[in-house]
């Protein structure tokens, strides 16, 4: 199939419908011209990719006329018109209406082909932007939870479709950031459970004096302090789930009284000797190796083993950055919402940059990165360097700039060539060790773009 035109020209004179199509073609535009509006109109839709330059008298449908029709279909769609000098007032109502530009005759060609390449960038970010979010409203298998299209995320919400709605416990595994909760809450709401309570508990938070009274409840009077009843987390989740962060941190003791509930799935508070039954899942999570800590006595191996039936482990940012920029523009939205702010569009570029940063802190950081995006905007918001990540906006120096548009480039090269270092000096035009160079420089991996 040929490719789609960039630019629609349309004027019912013909020599300036050829020296124009000459003009922008010189340019590296895919031209297609039209001597009336209504031929054109046939092939533009809302998906048009290409933008659209009219004069504004024409025989039949006038330039105007077509603005109109082409803002009721598409308003995003930019249309550029043609006049005369005395269609200025005329063209400047129609820019009031909608229209993008309006270029005077006679025009010079760098005139015509600087504002056809504005217009053309404006609308290549508006259809980036409107996918991005099409993508995101068809994340509805799970919910707006889980969110990504690369392979890993596909096997990892297919799982869940598979044991959302079992009693199986499962052990999540995960960098910090990944998205642990997300996942457990995910399980619940796609379960029975969904109507019953879904409990969360940081178990690295809670003071290990009282981590046991806080999961399995007490009676009053049990120890000192004790003045009333505690409904434990446990007990409160009773036929809903519970969800233990950070499993590892949990103290020995209270392992054993775990285990006694996944074993017997029921408990006695502190200070009662009455058992009481027990209906809920348990969803824990990790971010250390449980099997070489209980090799190294840190966590119970009979635990480890009764938690380790359905394990499910969650990809880092780095080994599923396909998924960044449909991330991050979710984030845009949901920052947007949170501030009262217009979500801001994504900048060219922006998406090659945020796929080559590591992203230590994972989704959690690339949030933030987004909130800072709408906040503060491209300069202060997007300065993703160890350094600059946390520390207060510092605008970016002639050569910090310059060094992100060269890691941008090679990034996208090497992303075209999959990662084949000779196709990639082709593209770039660089000598094989120059390149090794700037790979080195800016910690960038081939093997990452196969």
């Amino acid at each position: 199939m040929s490719k789609s035109p960039d630019v629609f020209f349309i004027d019912d004179e013909i020599d300036l419908r050829l020296a124009n199509e000459q003009t922008l073609e010189l340019a590296g535009f895919q031209v297609r011209v039209f001597e009336k509006a209504e031929d054109a109109l046939k092939l533009i839709d809302n998906q048009t990719g290409g933008i659209v330059v009219s004069d504004i008298r024409l025989p039949g449908l006038d330039g105007l006329a077509l603005l109109q029709r082409l803002q009721q279909m598409d308003a995003t769609l930019p249309v550029i018109l043609i006049t005369g000098h005395g269609d200025i007032s005329m063209a400047v109502d129609a820019m009031q209406k909608g229209a993008y530009d309006f270029i005077e005759k006679p025009f010079s060609s760098e005139r015509l082909v600087d504002t056809v390449r504005r217009a053309l960038e404006k609308r290549r970010l508006v259809l980036e932007n409107r996918t991005l979010k099409t993508e995101l409203n068809a994340q509805n298998s799970l919910g707006p939870r889980i969110i990504g299209k690369t392979s890993a995320m596909k096997a990892l919400k297919n799982t869940i479709n598979q044991l959302a709605d079992t009693a199986a416990d499962i052990l999540l595994m995960g960098e910090t950031g990944t998205g642990k909760e997300l996942v457990a809450r995910s399980l619940h709401e796609h379960s029975q459970r969904r109507d019953k309570n879904f409990v969360a508990v940081n178990c690295g938070a809670i003071p290990e004096n009282l981590i046991e009274s806080e999961l399995f409840g007490h009676e009053k009077g049990a120890f000192t302090g004790a003045e009333t009843l505690r409904i434990g987390k446990f007990e409160y989740a009773n036929h809903g789930s519970v969800f233990l962060d950070e499993v590892e941190s949990m103290p020995l003791p209270a392992q054993v009284r775990l285990l006694r509930v996944l074993q017997e799935r029921s408990l006695e508070r502190i200070g009662s000797n009455e058992s009481i039954e027990l209906d809920i899942r348990i969803v824990a999570a990790t971010k250390v190796d449980l099997k070489a800590a209980a090799e190294r006595g840190e966590f119970r191996e009979d635990l480890y083993y009764r938690l380790n039936v359905v394990t499910l482990e969650l990809p880092p940012l780095r080994e599923r950055r396909e998924d960044i920029p449909l991330l991050f523009q979710h984030f845009l939205l949901v920052a947007a919402a949170r501030y009262g702010k217009v979500a801001p569009a994504m900048p060219d570029n922006i998406s090659q940059k945020l796929m080559s940063f590591n992203w230590p802190g994972n989704v959690r950081e690339l949030r933030n990165a987004a909130e800072r995006f709408v906040l503060l905007g491209d300069e202060c918001g997007l300065q993703l360097d160890e350094k600059s990540v946390t520390s207060p906006c510092v605008p970016l120096t002639l050569p910090e700039h310059v060094e992100v548009f060269e890691r941008a480039m090679i990034e996208q090269a090497l992303s075209e060539s999959g990662g084949v270092i000779k196709k990639t000096m082709e593209l770039l035009g660089l000598p094989r060790k120059t390149l090794y160079d700037k790979m080195q420089k800016y910690g960038l991996d081939k093997r990452l773009y196969k």
